[in-house]
């Protein structure tokens, strides 16, 4: 028997020793070598030159390697071998059952996604985890319980105020099944129905059981504008009372007034962090923002001028408001206000006005809003700023089909524009951001880091070349650079096509 083994073992080019490892000779026989790559290991630890070695859906070696009998090997010529990228973010949830080779996501990189942010959640996430088990897709996925989710169950339509101490206890009892199930934490959508009625009591009351099962806490804030100072301090409280890691979602701000106070706002975040509360971000490298007409509008009232006002002087201008979904006006799509506006022969403000009105429509259900817009809020400088953050790591903010760029491009967007051509990042830096450090704020192991042991989560890239194509008119071009993906050890994505591989993994919390 000891004739048929072969005993590997060697010093892996991170200073770390791997362990001799017995295979059977048929076993290796299944392996991929893939031979001269630069390897960036998502540590933000600096390249180096080598080979990678795949067995079984794991790294078994790193270093200067010889092919084996039967191996495959692949000639990186040159190009990059980074830890496949984790969306933090993401909404390919929305889809994947039907697009199991998730195309928008592994064609910029992405091996994993996280799902249940915003507040929306599939409920319940164990009958979701069967399903994607059952039927498995091309990327690894994982999820949060959406607060908004359990809050609509609990509530029904009859949302638009404080939940009852019953009520919240109800909401907790769901979402400790959910935590049973796997969920990573609670995902909180405080700018959204039903979750903008909540109170903080609420929201701290459900980020209590979601501490009871060692979870975590991720949440687009009540405001990302006009109380955005305030909804810090409402997450940092969050994190400080209950002993949670907390992540702020598409980290932006997206005000007028703020523009420029980047570096005050994450002053008040080092802040916190030197306090020991674990608070992090992810952002999206665009000025440009995705959601509902009714997000501008947090009163809810549809027939408060001010607020419309409000929104088109300091939130987002009429000429950079468009609408990538309008179910009343199909036409409308990819038009700005100020194009509709003319239509209409009427002012911008009573326009937007009018379309969100038309754009309620009820249901079996209830009410739900109808409409998509893409705004610009954001401002260059601050985006190099929070990105710059140490603990800011990448996300898409997108889904297989969207009508934003972001979906499609972001990560090679920020390799090729705030890497290459900007300087906003080191190469090292930008990788980190995209899988180690991605991976340590949502507590995955074995996952974002490029060692022996770890899944064979992996994206050759050639970073001369590699860049998004994407733009609002044409937000589903393929962007150019990334070489090939694989996902466990199998390959997902190469010449610009999926493969048809779907070896995608549930992945739940570990406690």
């Amino acid at each position: 028997m000891k004739q048929l083994l072969i005993i590997i073992g060697c010093i892996s080019m991170f200073g770390n020793t791997l362990i001799g490892n017995a295979l059977a000779m048929d076993v290796v026989q299944e392996g991929i070598l893939i031979q001269n790559v630069i390897i960036i290991d998502g540590s933000g630890s600096d390249r180096l030159s080598g080979d990678v070695r795949i067995l079984a859906g794991k790294i078994t070696q790193i270093g200067q390697l010889e092919p084996m009998a039967n191996e495959q090997v692949i000639d990186g010529k040159g190009q990059v071998l980074a830890p496949g990228f984790i969306d933090t973010h993401s909404h390919a949830d929305l889809g994947i059952e039907d697009q199991r080779g998730a195309l928008n996501a592994v064609s910029q990189g992405i091996t994993t996604a996280i799902f249940g942010q915003d507040g929306g959640s599939h409920f319940p996430l164990s009958d979701f985890f069967q399903r994607l088990e059952t039927n498995p897709v091309a990327i690894n996925l994982a999820s949060y319980a959406g607060h908004n989710t359990l809050r609509r169950e609990v509530l029904g339509e009859n949302f638009r105020r404080q939940a009852t101490d019953g009520e919240i206890e109800a909401m907790a009892g769901m979402l400790e099944q959910e935590m049973k199930s796997g969920a990573l934490g609670l995902g909180t959508g405080l700018e959204y129905e039903p979750g903008i009625w909540s109170a903080s009591p609420e929201v701290m009351a459900l980020a209590k059981v979601a501490a009871q099962y060692k979870g975590r806490y991720i949440s687009h804030m009540r405001s990302e504008d006009r109380w955005f100072m305030e909804a810090l301090d409402e997450i940092i409280e969050i994190g400080r009372v209950t002993g949670l890691p907390v992540q702020i979602s598409h980290f932006k701000l997206a005000l007028k007034s703020l523009w420029g106070r980047s570096g005050e706002v994450l002053d008040k975040l080092n802040a916190a962090r030197a306090e020991g509360i674990d608070i992090t971000a992810d952002i999206y490298p665009y000025e440009y923002w995705q959601s509902n007409i009714m997000v501008l509008i947090p009163s809810k009232d549809l027939n408060d001028r001010p607020e419309f006002e409000f929104a088109l002087t300091e939130l987002a201008p009429p000429e950079g408001v468009w609408f990538s979904r309008f179910d009343p006006q199909p036409e409308y799509v990819g038009m700005k206000l100020t194009e509709i506006a003319e239509l209409r022969e009427i002012d911008p403000v009573t326009t937007l006005m009018q379309l969100a009105v038309e754009a309620q429509v009820t249901t079996l259900e209830g009410t739900r809003d109808t409409s998509r817009i893409i705004a610009i809020s954001m401002r260059e400088d601050d985006i190099h700023k929070l990105l710059s953050w140490p603990h800011t790591n990448v996300c898409t903010d997108g889904g297989l089909n969207d009508l934003h760029p972001r979906g499609a491009g972001s990560y090679p967007r920020v390799l090729g524009r705030y890497v290459r051509e900007q300087g906003v990042l080191s190469l090292e830096q930008a990788i980190h951001k995209m899988t180690g450090l991605a991976a340590a704020h949502m507590g995955l192991a074995n996952r974002g880091i490029l060692q022996p042991g770890a899944a064979a989560d992996l994206v050759l890239f050639d970073p001369d070349t590699v860049i998004d194509n994407a733009t609002p008119e044409d937000p589903k071009a393929l962007s150019s650079g990334i070489t090939a993906v694989w996902v466990n050890g199998q390959i997902v994505y190469e010449n610009g096509e999926v493969t048809g591989n779907y070896p995608g993994q549930v992945i739940r919390r570990e406690n």
